[in-house]
């Protein structure tokens, strides 16, 4: 402004008197500026320069910061959604783990597993031989050792018999509730030395179709004896008991084995047997072969005592276990998605104050 006013003053007193130019000029030039003010006034654009030099710094940094806060703001949302992905992951195998740990639980408490066990004996309990000859009468009945029978003779006669057993008249347990009368025999017993015992039986075919005779199994012979009422006795082993035949002309081998099952509440025991059939050559005169005659071998089969065991596999104490690993790792993944949140909001905060800055800067 003082430069300009005073080249334009300098310059109409020249046009308006030429006469008095050199009054004027040495007037003008002793109150003409000194030399410094010119070199300020040089100088003001110069330190112009590195205010802009600076200015177009801040406006490249500003320019590319932000690509860079894009770019940090995009990779923490992902590891963010990342880090959520991998919580839920966790949360959803332990809850898996959890259910299927209990289903297991549940699955073998109901259904446990049958574990055998054989057991080597000497001798068994004489079992009980309960047979339903109904008219057929018994001719001998004989203990023999080693599977040896001697050869007959004269068969269809009465022989020693030197078994020890018993009668009893009881009803049947089932339907009809007839009347039955079983002839109870007390079975072998001495399994190492392979006694067996020899029945014979005689009944006049003439009224039958077919004939056969039943019999019945059970565990021990003493048990009747001790019993106080036989009838209701033999009504029980009828019921829990099967019953099989020996057909007439023929000689039926029975191999028994034993078989006890110890369940949750109660044990039972059952007989399981092997039978062969060889057929009888009658050599009778044809008169007395009008009778049907029977044979029946009773023997064990081998010296193992076999034992059925139910057993519930489902351990309480291994579920508690593996829930509690389950509990652990659902914890862990809540406290780990605890610090992930805590960590998002930190970096928001974080995020927040340095946009707030940005613009406290700008303005």
């Amino acid at each position: 402004m003082l430069r300009k006013g005073r080249s334009l003053s300098y310059q109409e007193f020249n046009d308006d008197d030429d006469d008095g130019g050199e009054e004027e000029e040495d007037e003008d030039e002793g109150n003409a500026p000194s030399p410094v003010f010119f070199d300020d006034a040089t100088e003001d654009p110069e330190h112009e320069k590195p205010d802009r030099s600076i200015s177009q710094t801040q406006d490249d940094v500003r320019g590319t910061n932000p690509h860079m806060r894009f770019s940090k703001t995009c990779l923490k949302n992902f590891f963010t959604v990342v880090l959520i992905f991998i919580y839920l992951l966790l949360t959803a195998v332990a809850a898996f783990l959890a259910y299927q740990t209990i289903s297991d639980f549940l699955e073998k408490l109901n259904n446990p597993v049958m574990s055998v066990i054989y057991k080597e004996v000497d001798s068994f309990s004489p079992p009980g031989i309960a047979l339903y000859p109904g008219k057929a009468q018994l001719l001998s009945c004989k203990h023999h050792y080693h599977d040896y029978i001697p050869p007959l003779v004269d068969p269809g006669k009465p022989q020693e018999v030197d078994c020890k057993m018993t009668e009893v008249t009881y009803f049947g347990p089932f339907a009809n509730e007839t009347e039955k009368k079983a002839l109870v025999v007390r079975g072998p017993s001495d399994v190492h030395n392979k006694e067996l015992i020899f029945m014979q039986f005689s009944r006049n075919e003439t009224e039958e179709d077919f004939s056969a005779i039943n019999y019945m199994l059970f565990a021990k012979f003493s048990d009747l004896i001790d019993s106080a009422n036989k009838s209701e006795f033999m009504r029980d082993c009828e019921r829990n008991y099967s019953m099989w035949t020996f057909s007439g002309g023929f000689r039926t081998w029975v191999k028994m084995s034993l078989l006890t099952t110890s369940g949750v509440k109660n044990e039972a025991v059952e007989f399981r047997q092997e039978s062969s059939v060889v057929k009888f050559n009658d050599k009778r005169p044809e008169a007395a072969q009008t009778d049907q005659l029977y044979f029946a071998v009773f023997e064990w089969r081998d010296p193992f005592m076999q034992e059925i065991r139910l057993i519930v596999t489902a351990n309480a104490w291994s579920s508690i276990a593996i829930l509690c690993g389950v509990f652990m790792a659902l914890f862990k993944a809540a406290n780990f998605a605890k610090l992930t949140i805590k960590w998002t909001i930190k970096m928001r905060k974080r995020h927040l104050r340095n946009k707030a800055r940005e613009l406290n800067h700008v303005t």
